[in-house]
């Protein structure tokens, strides 16, 4: 494992300059592009997603909520609280404000790919509707853009596993429960190893049903696992209510940190940022398109503006209330090893000494509905590279790779995805930032068709 991680480390610097500029440049262009269009239509975005415009005839396997919810599932799980905490490890307080600056870019982003993911829907080999990157690469482009959707369906049957899901969740256990220690009665076992294959069992069930039941489960958990996480850090807040605008102001005040220990000093600092809101949100990856091609919908920009929901409520809320609690807590001071574990000590502090128990059960529900909708995404992507029938068999891929995962370390995972992120991001946002034009036009027809109907 150790080549491994050794070749991964060594290929990230040659891809994330160029993920850097296509993220940040390309999301700065698209939001004076579209002259602020999307954040500017946000109510408009919540009232879609409440289904006051569902069209019952519309083409679409799924809701305009639940492909949210399936979206939210892959994105608010683990990396809202241990890859933020990867990120305050690696970077110090100051590399939040570089995530929302990613989150906000990353809004119009997701508006843009996803109202092509509509705009330009295709069929798989079934004949069932399908939507994402690599048909409004080829349909949208043209056929000669193909190679570009071959690479970024490549890239992706190692970007969407759940291996960094497995991974931490298989910390949390370990590090809350102690099997060795309070377990001991049972014998000694490879607990991670036993873990894994627990979760690779229960990520079947559902995984094998396809999208409609994925579709299904996120939505139910989603909602309820989201308020319990933010109940519990309500009560840490409210607890601590005195620190909390020192943590703020503590994240802004780093955030230009010139003289902070990541590698590449500032721009280090800026990266770091940028790839953890993409592992966070999602925002230029092109794996919500996937989802949000998916729904009973016609109309391009509605979903759209659906979709710019997802960085926010992910990005901007979820993971600065993480942030916050590990910083007015001082676990990031403690922490001394990367990942979850510094957000365990977090709520153990702040939560009367059983917070670690309370979060274990929060990642229980957060691995669990990632690992349902990530699969979804790798079957995209094998079934456009060969058909729909072999396509399926990515879930057998998935399932034995969530078992590595639970006995790899965090920096291999890490690494892994990372790469497998930056090259996706590549082929994704150049077909977005060639495609703009086509956005725009739908957008102005859509607002000036909904100016008619109100009069």
């Amino acid at each position: 494992m150790d080549a491994i991680n050794d070749f991964l480390s060594a290929m990230l610097p040659y891809t994330e300059w160029a993920m850097l500029i296509l993220l940040i440049g390309g999301g700065i262009f698209l939001a004076f592009y579209s002259k602020f269009m999307p954040y500017r239509y946000f109510g408009h975005a919540i009232a879609i997603t409440t289904g006051k415009y569902d069209d019952k005839n519309a083409k679409g396997d799924v809701s305009s909520l639940q492909a949210l919810s399936s979206a939210v599932a892959a994105t608010v799980g683990l990396g809202n609280i241990s890859g933020v905490a990867i990120a305050i490890y690696m970077g110090g307080p100051g590399v939040i404000f570089w995530i929302w600056i990613t989150a906000l870019l990353g809004m119009v982003i997701k508006f843009y790919s996803c109202s092509l993911a509509i705009m330009y829907r295709g069929e798989d080999s079934e004949g069932k509707i399908q939507g994402g990157p690599m048909f409004y690469i080829t349909h949208g482009i043209g056929e000669k853009a193909k190679p570009l959707a071959v690479f970024f369906c490549l890239a992706g049957l190692f970007g969407f596993l759940g291996v960094f899901t497995a991974n931490q969740f298989t910390q949390t256990f370990v590090n809350v429960v102690k099997p060795d220690e309070n377990l001991v009665q049972l014998g000694k076992f490879n607990w991670k190893l036993i873990i894994g294959i627990v979760l690779a069992l229960i990520t079947s069930f559902v995984i094998f049903g396809g999208l409609k039941k994925i579709a299904k489960v996120a939505t139910a958990i989603v909602p309820f696992m989201v308020l319990i996480y933010f109940l519990a850090v309500a009560v840490v807040m409210v607890m601590n209510a005195s620190e909390i605008i020192p943590s703020l102001k503590l994240i802004f005040v780093e955030a230009f940190n010139f003289k902070t220990a990541v590698t590449g000093g500032f721009w280090g600092l800026v990266i770091l940022g940028v790839r953890r809101a993409m592992f966070s949100n999602e925002a230029g990856l092109g794996s919500a398109p996937m989802y949000h091609g998916q729904s009973k919908n016609d109309e391009p920009i509605r979903e759209g503006l659906v979709a710019m929901l997802g960085p926010f409520i992910d990005t901007i809320v979820v993971c600065t209330l993480t942030a916050v609690v590990i910083i007015l807590s001082g676990a990031y001071l403690e922490a001394e090893s990367n990942g979850i574990i510094m957000t365990l000590i977090a709520f153990e502090k702040s939560l009367f000494g059983m917070g670690h128990v309370l979060l274990m059960v929060i990642v229980a529900a957060f691995a669990l509905s990632t690992l349902f909708t990530y699969s979804y995404y790798g079957v995209k992507c094998l079934s456009f590279l060969t058909n729909a029938k072999i396509g399926r068999f990515f879930n057998w891929y998935f399932v034995g790779t969530i078992v590595f995962a639970a006995v790899a370390s965090v920096d291999l995972v890490i690494n892994l995805i990372d790469l497998a992120y930056a090259l996706m991001v590549i082929p994704n946002m150049i077909a977005v930032l060639w495609l703009a034009p086509k956005v725009n036009k739908a957008a102005k027809e859509y607002f000036v068709k909904r100016r008619h109907e109100r009069t």
